[in-house]
């Protein structure tokens, strides 16, 4: 499907006896090494969609359709349709994922703030804060490690300042005791443990990039901006200060050398401006840690008195433009965290 007036018929993926559904490709809104994404038309409604077209290798099932198959929540952009097309080689075949349409990224978000010198207000902030946490806390609840959160991946609506997870195309279903690869996830949010090689993490990597995607949106700019992976640890070494033996130990029992610079933790409230919140700096201190299991989980993060202010009865009234469903815990959410999803929900939307 190429980006012009070009209309696409599909029926589902794997489905024969569906109806045809026509969509007409309006612009390219995203490249990437996957293949490139779309904002579409379908053609009898009118609905705007965007369409993920990825280069399909017959001999695999595709991981990131499995994955979206299994998602349902209202922090995760949700897949509405698939289908397969032909590509221009004889023997080449696309997977077409058909997704909601969401205007803005957190990125586009940020940037915009930063050319124009200003600071993302704090009530955007502890909104897309609560619901990045919240989609990490639901996938998690199903094994599944997202594995490149980035704020390209984060869309927002800005009408409804709802945000939505999007792009699977790294995602996997951890098996403990399995390995897994290690380069991963984009440079600036990659987890230490992945820097220097652990292929035996867990979905606390997702946690790490989190912290470092909320301390983006409190600075203006990313916290741990590395040239290369050695790089990407000495910025990281330079705000928390040389991991200990026991550190290194717990993010990669196999990783034997020591050859880092000895810089003492640089204080977190030093970190930021002035005008941000001591709960915020003391939130990304529990998320951004270099012992995975020592970071807050996702579902606990949602307790933290940074998001009380979400939680007051007259939040709206006060004029928090508070996404719908900001606090209605999926079965998932419930079933993995029956203390927690108690504890978040507040007391009178009970």
């Amino acid at each position: 499907m190429k980006a012009s007036n070009n209309t696409q018929s599909a029926a589902a993926a794997g489905d024969k006896d569906s109806a045809v559904i026509s969509y007409s490709a309006d612009k390219v809104i995203g490249n990437g090494s996957f293949g490139v994404v779309f904002k579409a038309t379908k053609v009898d409604t009118g609905e705007v969609v965007a369409i993920k077209k990825v280069l399909q290798d017959k001999r695999f099932k595709n991981r990131e359709l499995q994955i979206m198959r299994m998602l349902n929540h209202s922090c995760v952009v949700p897949l509405k349709h698939c289908f397969y097309s032909s590509g221009e080689e004889p023997d080449e075949t696309y997977l077409n994922l058909v997704l909601e349409f969401i205007p803005e990224t957190i990125y586009m978000i940020c940037r915009r703030h930063s050319k124009a010198k200003q600071f993302m207000p704090m009530d955007r902030v502890k909104m897309y804060s609560f619901q990045l946490l919240r989609s990490l806390a639901y996938i998690h609840s199903l094994g599944v490690c997202h594995r490149d959160i980035k704020p390209q991946n984060l869309l927002v609506n800005p009408e409804t300042c709802e945000l939505k997870l999007c792009d699977f195309g790294s995602a996997k279903q951890l098996v403990k005791g399995e390995p897994n690869v290690s380069y991963i996830c984009s440079r600036y949010y990659r987890a230490p443990e992945c820097i220097i090689g652990a292929t035996h993490y867990n979905t606390q990597i997702d946690t790490w990039s989190a912290g470092c995607v909320i301390t983006e949106m409190l600075l203006g700019h990313p916290l741990f901006p590395g040239e290369s992976g050695v790089d990407q640890l000495v910025e990281i070494i330079k705000v928390l200060g040389t991991p200990t033996r026991e550190q290194i130990e717990k993010m990669n029992p196999n990783y034997t050398e020591f050859k880092f610079p000895q810089i003492k933790a640089h204080p977190w409230r030093k970190v930021f401006h002035s005008r941000v919140p001591e709960t915020a700096v003391d939130l990304v201190s529990q998320l951004l840690l270099y012992c995975p299991d020592d970071r807050t989980i996702p579902m606990a993060a949602l307790l933290h008195p940074f998001f009380d202010e979400l939680k007051e009865p007259d939040a709206i009234e006060k004029g928090l433009p508070l996404p719908p469903r900001l606090f209605e815990m999926s079965a998932d959410e419930l079933r993995a965290y029956p203390e927690l999803c108690e504890r978040v929900v507040p007391q009178h939307l009970k």
